[in-house]
């Protein structure tokens, strides 16, 4: 039988389970430059590799962010969202303080609902590409 590189292991499991994670600002207000997306990217990088998780692929636009997490059966996903989204909102005002005038209703970034989907539907090679195809802003 030939080695998957896909298929992760555990201690006491074999696993290939991906989530794609879609977050929207409070309000959909349009936040989000290059720079902040590029910073982004490496605090959910951070995030997922502290739960044992791969952040597999990123994007956005400046509204909201998809990324595509591959996790082990351990992590409970409102956990991992839950960090997700208020390690980012913490490390992006205390790194971008002009941000704080998104913050200005609710002083949250995040919108309190995600979307999660698993990528069972679809081949994983299709969900990436539709990520990386998001309009990314220059």
């Amino acid at each position: 039988m030939q080695e998957n590189n896909e298929i992760r292991k555990g201690r006491h499991c074999v696993f290939d389970m991906h989530v794609h994670l879609v977050f929207v600002t409070k309000y959909r207000h349009p936040v989000f430059g290059k720079q902040h997306l590029k910073r982004l990217e490496r605090i959910f990088g951070d995030v997922c590799e502290n739960f044992g998780c791969r952040l597999e692929e990123f994007n956005g636009e400046t509204d909201h962010v998809h990324l595509l997490v591959s996790f082990p059966p351990t992590v409970e996903l409102s956990r991992l969202v839950n960090s997700l989204k208020g390690v980012s909102s913490r490390y992006l005002r205390r790194d971008y303080p002009e941000l704080a005038q998104h913050y200005w209703r609710a002083k949250r970034l995040w919108s309190g609902s995600y979307y999660a989907g698993t990528s069972g539907g679809a081949p994983l090679s299709t969900l990436k590409k539709y990520i990386q195809n998001q309009n990314r802003p220059q």
